[in-house]
């Protein structure tokens, strides 16, 4: 059951979701291109490591009957619900289900992975109003509730630790943010038309989603490998200005606050660094090999 969205709280403030916007250090290490990718075939949905110099080496294939994955923030595992609510974490070479009982069949309640890769946060089966937010070790200990949240789809958790962000799996109820401390889940302002969140700013305050028109089909929850990203500040509910030219199909906050922005290509997609003033400190050239590829992962 999905949730029903409760009462628009407001965020009240930024103590409730985070503080100002993610900070960069004043010397941040240049990104080098290693990234966790997802491309679909007929067998499900193939998961690849990129490292310069290295190349591709496979972590594994997701079975072709389940849009709920997620990879790691260190690039070096991935988590998928099978249709029968098994929670399950792979490396490549092993696999292992550290779960049951998720939450399945619905392609938006997607897991996700703690900032250090060592536990998953996922919805499990429930009948109430609101969603109770499960958290388990990767290795399958641990398993603990967290608290309840409107926030059920395309979950994203921040660097800082704190926050998980996601939708409420009804497109026009916006984007909520959940409080790993408190245990409780606030609306956050601007995220109407909403049906997928990519990444959330390590602060926890600043989400990036894929709108769309009033006229547009909302879709299914299924998670896209290319959208135009939209970035809204979930305290004040503006839109945060990506002033990169070209396509823009997906953008993704790094732990230290900067900012990455996909932009299509002919032959090779082109990945541009912004620092937290919207700065560009980097370009750099992905994998021609990847250009119709979905991205899981920018490890560093």
């Amino acid at each position: 059951m999905l949730a029903r969205t409760a009462p628009a709280t407001g965020v009240g403030g930024a103590g409730a979701v985070g503080t100002a916007g993610g900070s960069t250090s004043a010397a941040p290490k240049p990104l080098e291109g290693v990234a966790v990718y997802v491309n679909y075939d007929a067998k499900g949905y193939p998961v690849t490591r990129y490292e310069p110099g290295s190349g591709f080496v496979k972590l594994g294939r997701v079975p072709g009957i389940t849009f709920q994955f997620a990879a790691s923030p260190d690039g070096t595992k991935f988590a998928w619900i099978t249709l029968d609510g098994r929670l399950h974490v792979g490396d490549g070479g092993t696999e292992k289900v550290v779960a049951k009982g998720a939450a399945a069949g619905f392609p938006c309640l997607t897991p996700v992975w703690s900032p250090d890769s060592t536990q998953i946060a996922y919805i499990p089966k429930h009948d109430a109003e609101k969603s109770p937010l499960m958290v388990v070790n990767a290795d399958g200990t641990g398993a603990r509730k967290a608290g309840e949240t409107l926030a059920v789809c395309h979950l994203a958790w921040s660097a800082d630790g704190r926050h998980i962000a996601g939708m409420t799996g009804r497109a026009t109820e916006g984007i909520y943010v959940f409080d790993m401390k408190t245990g409780t889940s606030v609306r956050g302002k601007g995220n109407k038309l909403v049906n997928h969140v990519q990444s959330l700013s390590p602060d926890g305050r600043k989400v990036v989603v894929r709108t769309f028109g009033r006229e547009e089909p909302e879709g299914d929850g299924v998670w896209p490998e290319k959208f135009r990203p939209t970035i809204v500040d979930t305290v004040t509910g503006k839109q945060v200005p990506v002033s990169v030219k070209g396509l823009k199909i997906g953008a993704y906050y790094l732990a230290d606050g900067r900012l990455v922005v996909r932009v299509a290509g002919r032959t090779h997609n082109t990945l541009v660094v912004l620092d937290s003033s919207g700065k560009e400190l980097q370009r750099l050239a992905e994998p021609a090999q990847a250009r119709d590829q979905g991205i899981l992962q920018i490890v560093r």
